[in-house]
């Protein structure tokens, strides 16, 4: 937290620690007149309402689906297979979505098979979002069901029992004793995913773009980390990562706020 200091002070690598000289905002008041910063801001802000959109709730599907399933084999097959790509390496991903989506790749060859053009998805600013989010629900869907189907396992089955006395149907029970049961825990982890709502996923987007997809690719995330690390403006970045934390923090404290106000439930 000391390191922050260097957002308000000039520092030069080798030098000390926590700056050579105080330089007050000049580093907030440049990147907020910088465009290159609101373009990547715009794109972060993007990327994490759908990732948001689909990672939140596919986990709740899924582990109420799960939750229904009556065949114990076909119940643990599905959870092994949706949660395996959950180990593997971001490396070993983008790996493999460069391999299928390549003009020469698997989606292509089908797309040549039915008449189609071949698309380079890898090089077209507007897929690349498809091809993220798509990523991240594969990658990521099965393992988040896990706390989903551990608080299912803790309703308790005298109020599935009841509902159905008062001639409840399975949607029903769904909607008024299943939803309820994990809304907590549902709660807990939206806070939680609000407040990465601007730290998306630096790894695999570092991986996949490419100049050709910054329009629509460069996040504050990979911004930072050619500016900081490879432009050596250490002062510039540290400024715009300490702005990127304070609205996240505003995030989670709002998030809390009307969770505990509309729901009754919050993480404090």
């Amino acid at each position: 937290m000391l390191g922050n200091v260097i957002a308000f002070r000039r520092y030069t690598p080798g030098g000390s620690l926590f700056g050579e000289r105080w330089v007050g905002l000049r580093y907030v008041k440049l990147f907020l007149g910088d465009p290159t910063f609101w373009h990547v801001f715009t794109n972060t802000l993007l990327l994490g309402v759908l990732t948001l959109l689909f990672l939140f709730p596919l986990p709740i599907v899924l582990a109420l689906l799960l939750n229904e399933v009556r065949s114990r084999f076909f119940k643990r097959f599905v959870q092994t297979v949706s949660y395996l790509p959950h180990f593997l390496s971001i490396v070993v991903v983008a790996g493999l979505i460069f391999q299928i989506l390549s003009m020469d790749g698997v989606v292509n060859q089908a797309l040549q098979a039915v008449g189609h053009d071949r698309i380079p998805f890898m090089q077209q600013p507007e897929w690349f979002r498809t091809i993220y989010v798509s990523s991240e629900v594969w990658q990521t869907v099965g393992w988040g069901t896990i706390l989903y189907l551990a608080a299912l396992t803790t309703i308790d089955d005298n109020l599935y029992e009841a509902a159905r006395m008062d001639g409840a149907n399975r949607w029903r029970q769904t909607w008024h004793v299943t939803l309820p049961g994990i809304r907590p825990t549902a709660v807990t982890l939206l806070i939680l995913n609000i407040g990465t709502f601007m730290a998306v996923g630096f790894e695999k987007i570092l991986l996949l773009y490419n100049p050709l997809t910054y329009p629509t690719a460069d996040v504050i995330s990979t911004y930072l980390y050619r500016v900081g690390v490879v432009s050596g403006s250490f002062s510039y970045a540290a400024a715009i990562g300490l702005f990127e934390s304070i609205i996240g923090l505003i995030l989670v404290l709002s998030a809390n706020t009307i969770s505990r106000r509309t729901v009754g439930a919050s993480l404090w």
